[in-house]
């Protein structure tokens, strides 16, 4: 009774994995590319599926009859054949300690697999395709053109690169920002290439767009024609709301939302999830 109880328990397990591996076969394969970790997981799940049916093999084999134990004659019979008795439970342990063996393996393999950040830009955006995005307080420290005028240097947030470049790598992205004057250009596409935004990602300079008011970026936005925009001015993001799929509105303390179509965020870094 106790060896059916078993393989019954065993069989659910295998049901609940198989259920398991189908949604999670089905969850790798949805986006178009897989990458480096999404083949590891597959070959992880298929390890486990081997090791899984070798044990549940070992464990459905043939058991050995048990001899009937004798009839004790006399007192010296009796301690003999006392070992031999606590020795059929003892079975029963180790057959339990294979069962819960298994159910580990089974437990380890439906924890939640953490997705790639390659993954949660796709997701994210939406599998969106252009994106705009202004520079100041998003990309760059900068918060304002006079603030950049009076620094030696424009500064790349550290925490934003690694989201930026993941972007540039799956998306058609523009850079964007108003500036005062020439010299003010050529800091900001002097930090961008330090940080190697140019070399690392799909970015080129001619993608980094400057103009002298916030109208005429919004005018960049709208001739772009982008699937996501991504600006600190509630002004620029509400006058574009009607034109623009998705908007991304950065700021650091939460406001009420404004439209459907606009999310809001402390940074871009925590609208993907990075911080």
């Amino acid at each position: 009774m106790a060896t059916e109880t078993s393989k019954d328990e065993l069989l659910q397990l295998i049901k609940r994995f198989s259920a398991y591996l189908t949604v999670k076969m089905s969850n790798l394969f949805s986006f178009n590319t897989l990458d480096s970790r999404s083949i590891g997981a597959v070959a992880g799940l298929a390890v486990a599926i081997v090791f899984t049916w070798r044990l549940l093999r070992s464990n459905s084999g043939p058991h050995r009859r048990q001899p009937k134990p004798q009839a004790p004659t006399t007192s010296s019979s009796v301690v003999t054949t006392q070992p031999n008795a606590v020795s059929i439970p003892s079975m029963g342990v180790c057959s339990s300690s294979e069962d819960l063996g298994v159910q580990n393996v089974v437990d380890e393999f439906f924890q939640p697999v953490k997705p790639t950040l390659a993954q949660i830009v796709r997701q994210k955006l939406s599998e969106g395709r252009k994106v705009t995005c202004r520079l100041f307080e998003v990309v760059l420290e900068e918060s304002s053109p006079e603030e950049l005028q009076v620094v030696s240097q424009a500064t790349v947030r550290s925490s934003v690169l690694e989201v930026l470049l993941e972007i540039t790598r799956f998306c058609d992205l523009y850079l964007m920002e108003r500036v005062l004057d020439d010299e003010s250009e050529q800091k900001i596409l002097a930090a961008l290439e330090n940080a190697g935004v140019f070399t690392s990602g799909g970015l080129v300079k001619d993608k980094v767009l400057f103009c002298s008011t916030e109208t005429g970026r919004s005018s960049f936005v709208r001739q772009l024609e982008p699937d996501w925009h991504i600006d600190t001015n509630p002004e620029v993001l509400f006058q574009l709301a009607r034109f623009i799929k998705y908007e991304l509105h950065v700021s650091p303390t939460r406001i009420e939302r404004t439209a459907a179509n606009v999310f809001s965020s402390p940074s871009l870094e925590q609208f993907f999830g990075c911080i």
